[in-house]
């Protein structure tokens, strides 16, 4: 039976990333493109604050195709849903049956993107789905990926943290409360190396900015 072809719903983060990961793994599915929302206005991946340049270098060093879905800085939903709905109709047309995501405890998100993707007589798939965040969190260093904070909500988490390392240390000097993998928002990463990649991708670390006194982007320039 010929595998399932897929794609994977991709913010450069290390979720994304383990889910793309697990679903490499399963011999019966095939992804064939990555999908990224991008804010027009910044060039940047949306939510993460993370260039366009070193989105691309992921997908290079991957070697997987790279769908982008350009929204601007005021985006409603509406305007986000319509270009999504575009790019999906035509991965349908091509035989794609899904949409690899990195979600793992979000209950109305899932509800959501399903329900979106049953429009399109797609499915969601969820390799990570449920599984303990600190195991995952574990399982990510372990398995050799690498990731810098790109962003942080200041309300969970001190402006330092933007520009570190996920690591064990990280890990350990989290505030109580704040979810290991960033699950509700409180951090975003940028993987820049690990087991999906064929070459590292190498960047500097430039100006923190907080936007809006409340999220903190630690600015990646591509090296």
């Amino acid at each position: 039976m010929a595998p399932q072809k897929l794609i994977c719903s991709w913010s450069g983060g290390k979720d994304s990333s383990l889910a793309l990961y697990e679903i490499m793994q399963d011999g019966n599915c095939d992804v064939s493109a990555l999908l990224t929302t991008i804010t027009k206005d910044y060039d940047r991946i949306s939510m993460h604050g993370v260039r366009n340049a070193l989105l691309e270098r992921q997908a290079r060093s991957i070697g997987l195709e790279l769908e982008k879905v350009f929204i601007t800085k005021e985006s409603t939903n509406a305007e986000y849903e319509s270009g999504m709905r575009r790019l999906l109709e035509k991965h349908a047309a091509s035989g794609v049956t899904g949409v690899v995501f990195g979600d793992i405890f979000l209950e109305d998100l899932r509800k959501y993107r399903e329900e979106k993707l049953a429009l399109l007589n797609l499915k969601g798939i969820f390799p990570i789905w449920k599984k303990d965040t600190r195991v995952l969190a574990g399982e990510f260093i372990r398995l050799g990926f690498k990731a810098v904070i790109a962003c942080v909500d200041t309300q969970a988490l001190p402006r330092e943290f933007a520009g570190r390392s996920f690591d064990e240390k990280f890990l350990a000097e989290l505030p109580e409360g704040v979810d290991p993998c960033g699950e509700n928002g409180e951090f975003h990463s940028f993987v820049y190396d690990g087991p999906i990649f064929r070459d590292r991708i190498d960047f500097k670390i430039g100006e923190v900015v907080t936007r809006e006194q409340r999220f903190c982007f630690c600015d990646l320039l591509p090296a």
